[in-house]
């Protein structure tokens, strides 16, 4: 339960710092559009994250409402570098990803609905009594606010094809 509380919350926070933060500053929608994925954009993805990472570890500071024109440019390079239109087709791709990762369960790879998956972590983390009151009430807002964004996946070959990465998503987004 914890290795699946830890993934949930870190793809739930990803998906809202990528979505929510980097993706508002650069002109897209915090909610994901839902596209059919394929073995190259699930490889570039995989491939571009530490790059991506590194880009994002410069900034000292949280994100503001505005990423410096600098960082987008250089997040826009690493995205072309790795196969991507721009810093938002790999955002697209990475939120799309990220919507399947959510419901499928690390040890069996079942996969469940985002919207049941994060119900079911928010109960976990509720029932949980190891977790310290702070960290228990950041992981509940953040899985809340990933609950509120939570679609039904449209395409399922998508979660076929997270799937079969499963492993290397989880190291590379960890």
């Amino acid at each position: 339960m914890v290795q699946r509380l830890s993934v949930g919350v870190l793809l739930a926070a990803s998906l809202l710092y990528f979505s929510g933060a980097a993706c508002a500053q650069i002109g897209t929608r915090p909610e994901v559009r839902q596209i059919q994925l394929t073995d190259k954009q699930v490889q570039g993805i995989i491939a571009a994250q530490k790059d991506v990472s590194t880009v994002f570890d410069k900034i000292q500071a949280p994100p503001t409402d505005e990423l410096p024109p600098a960082v987008l440019a250089e997040l826009d390079a690493v995205a072309k570098k790795h196969g991507f239109k721009d810093f938002n087709d790999y955002d697209e791709v990475l939120g799309n990803i990220t919507m399947v990762m959510t419901g499928i369960d690390p040890k069996t790879k079942a996969f469940t609905e985002p919207a049941a998956a994060i119900k079911q972590e928010i109960a976990d983390v509720t029932a949980n009594r190891t977790i310290p009151a702070a960290e228990k009430k950041q992981m509940l807002e953040e899985l809340n606010e990933a609950l509120k964004a939570a679609q039904p996946i449209q395409f399922p070959g998508n979660i076929d094809l997270v799937k079969k990465y499963y492993d290397k998503i989880d190291a590379a987004l960890n």
